[in-house]
């Protein structure tokens, strides 16, 4: 079992991340826009962002593409590298994402029409970003517990 691959997760993490932005922008903005439009209106929240919430908002999603890739790289071990494992790992994000909204939902903060879709459109953006990002995460090389002369020993044939 070699160590997680912190480049790797990270270069994965942002592959993930700019697919969680693109997916989610079109389905929060472009499929479910004026659905939160409206809901915003009826609980007398802001209609639109700011370019600092954007931008907060797009360095979450960084964020989360990197959370996704180390949970890929540590759980990659006890379930093998592949798509399978992405998949469990986006499952698992996903029911953090719900459990999270739910609660938003639950005080009021979102509609539950508009959560549910969010819900649902957000599971399409998890797991095809963490696959995405799985794909380019390989295990770093691990020389551990092998002395210096039994490498250069098993090297050569």
């Amino acid at each position: 079992m070699g160590k997680i691959n912190y480049g790797r997760v990270i270069l994965g993490g942002i592959v993930a991340g700019v697919i969680f932005i693109l997916l989610d922008s079109l389905s929060n903005v472009v499929l479910l826009g004026q659905q939160w439009i409206d809901d915003a209106k009826l609980h007398n929240r802001p209609t639109a962002f700011s370019g600092p919430v954007t931008f907060g908002l797009v360095l979450i999603e960084i964020a989360g593409g990197m959370v996704s890739l180390w949970i890929y790289a540590a759980i990659r071990p006890r379930f093998g590298p592949g798509v399978r494992t992405a998949i469990y790992t986006a499952l698992l994000q996903w029911a953090i994402f719900i459990l999270v909204n739910t609660a938003s939902t639950l005080q009021g903060i979102f509609g539950p029409r508009v959560s549910l879709y969010s819900n649902l459109l957000g599971l399409v953006s998890l797991l095809l970003g963490t696959i995405a990002g799985a794909a380019l995460y390989k295990e770093a090389e691990s020389t551990v517990g092998f002395p210096a002369s039994t490498q250069a020993h098993q090297a050569t044939p």
